[in-house]
């Protein structure tokens, strides 16, 4: 690996490739804010709509909209090129957006996040990918700085405006101040972006899209709803997972038949792919749960109001941009295994941290676990995905990105539904019956409830250090050239 010297005039908002390098913090913003904005305002939302047990869906449903599209997008992207499916992304998630901020009901706000998510699904793997086309592996060491500030300006713009908006406006401005952002973004990257794809002929992988969204979406339902709406053990449970398994199993298999499959069987024999697979996965459990009920307990527990509940989690997520935008130094030095380690053991400590927040503590005291954790995520996820970028031709650069967000965004939904259900077969175990809004459960109640969240998220931070096993100390790029075809 070498080391030539890389500087910010160089590579920064100024060079040549500064303004598509804007284009794509802009577009990446969209996302990065919704992150973190709803978390704050369930409480105004579920007020206002009703419907407790059915507000993880807020999160889930795009999540698993989400990442079941990221794979279709990332071969798309490979065959005609990141510019087309980067507008589509960001023109799905303002269509969605709008409708979320006109929505009557709680059903219909799952239903128009999902089409939020679908844009998701594409904006955040393409800003990634192609960031990785057009900086070479030690230019992103110094790049992550500009596309970690992004998370780290949402981390505490998106907590701050959804606790104002839920406090003294409406929370449908969460959504419809998307629509001015999205349109923005679109534009930038219409004029500024440009890249040179080879137009041939493509087949798309349509029976596997299908399979892996049907697999995707039972095996979320059966999750989220299992102990909670019908017994783990009952037969739509069991219907639930075992056509969720057939489904994906029928994926693997057509995916070995197709000519250009949507996830290609030797990403999971690609040991730094498959590595930064495993990593997103588990980063995604841990921070999608947290983000759920941190602000939950800091409100309904602590008795903290809406803004100050989302410092709490911007703890969090203004940790992980600190770590991610100096991680480039440290793989750059000591390798991938090494940065992510340290990244992993850093994450222990915080969730270590989180099992000693009771029902007395200050706000504080719940947030540093939070900003810990951040740092310990910061260091981890991202080596990760640039590792896998970095180890693939840009032909198959798209769906390496993709996998990986693939993976942390199941892993994000599969965090909500674990959680969730924790949470709803504590709360009701306590109560003896089912559970009721978030309005009418005590401290007493939630305190016990959403530590057992705590206790899971402190076990998937242990796996995290093992997971760092599996990558390579170092990584070697292939001959070819990112853009060439």
């Amino acid at each position: 690996m070498t080391h030539t010297e890389i500087t910010r005039a160089s590579v920064g908002l100024r060079s040549e490739r500064g303004p598509i390098l804007l284009a794509v913090m802009l577009s990446l913003g969209l996302v990065a804010i919704d992150s973190t904005i709803l978390a704050t305002a369930v409480p105004a939302v579920v007020g206002d709509l009703g419907g407790f047990t059915q507000f993880p869906w807020l999160f889930s449903v795009y999540l698993l909209a989400q990442a079941v599209t990221v794979p279709v997008y990332a071969k798309l992207a490979d065959q005609y090129g990141r510019k087309p499916v980067m507008l589509v992304g960001i023109g799905l998630f303002v269509l969605g957006s709008l409708l979320c901020g006109l929505a009557w009901s709680m059903g219909a706000l799952i239903a128009f996040r999902a089409v939020q998510g679908l844009g998701a699904g594409a904006v955040q793997p393409m800003s990634m990918t192609i960031v990785g086309d057009i900086y070479s592996l030690e230019e992103r060491a110094k790049v992550q700085g500009y596309v970690a500030s992004v998370w780290a300006i949402s981390a505490v713009i998106g907590p701050t405006l959804g606790g104002v908006f839920a406090d003294y406006a409406s929370w449908r401005w969460i959504f419809l101040i998307n629509l001015p952002l999205g349109l923005l973004a679109a534009a930038m990257i219409w004029r500024n972006f440009h890249e040179q794809i080879e137009r041939r002929s493509h087949t798309i992988d349509y029976a596997g899209s299908v399979l892996l969204t049907g697999g995707g979406v039972l095996l979320l339902l059966a999750l989220l709803e299992g102990g909670v709406r019908w017994g783990w053990g009952s037969p739509v449970s069991i219907a639930l997972f075992v056509t969720s398994v057939v489904l994906l199993a029928a994926f693997v298999l057509a995916e070995r038949r197709a000519a250009e499959p949507v996830l290609p069987l030797w990403l999971l024999r690609h040991r730094v792919v498959v590595a930064a697979m495993v990593t997103s996965l588990v980063v995604g459990v841990l921070m999608m749960g947290l983000s759920t009920y941190v602000p939950l307990y800091a409100q309904s527990v602590l008795g903290y109001g809406a803004v100050v509940a989302g410092f709490a989690l911007a703890a969090m997520t203004l940790g992980w941009p600190i770590a991610a935008s100096n991680s480039g130094r440290l793989y750059l030095s000591i390798g991938f295994r090494g940065t992510m380690l340290i990244g992993g053991a850093i994450a222990a400590v915080g969730t270590s941290l989180l099992l000693l927040v009771g029902p007395d503590s200050s706000i504080f005291v719940l947030a540093l676990p939070c900003f810990v954790m951040g740092l310990g995520f910061g260091l981890v996820a991202s080596p990760s995905i640039i590792a896998a970028q970095s180890s693939v031709t840009w032909q198959d650069r798209g769906v390496a990105t993709g996998s990986t967000m693939f993976a942390r965004s199941v892993g994000s939904a599969l965090g909500v539904a674990v959680f969730g259900a924790i949470v709803n077969h504590e709360v009701a175990s306590r109560l003896g019956r089912g559970v009721p809004d978030v309005s009418n459960l005590t401290p007493g109640i939630l305190d016990p409830a959403i530590h057992q969240v705590f206790l899971a998220s402190a076990i998937a931070a242990v796996l995290l250090l093992g997971v760092g096993l599996l990558m390579p100390k170092r990584i070697s790029e292939p001959d070819e050239q990112p853009g060439s075809s």
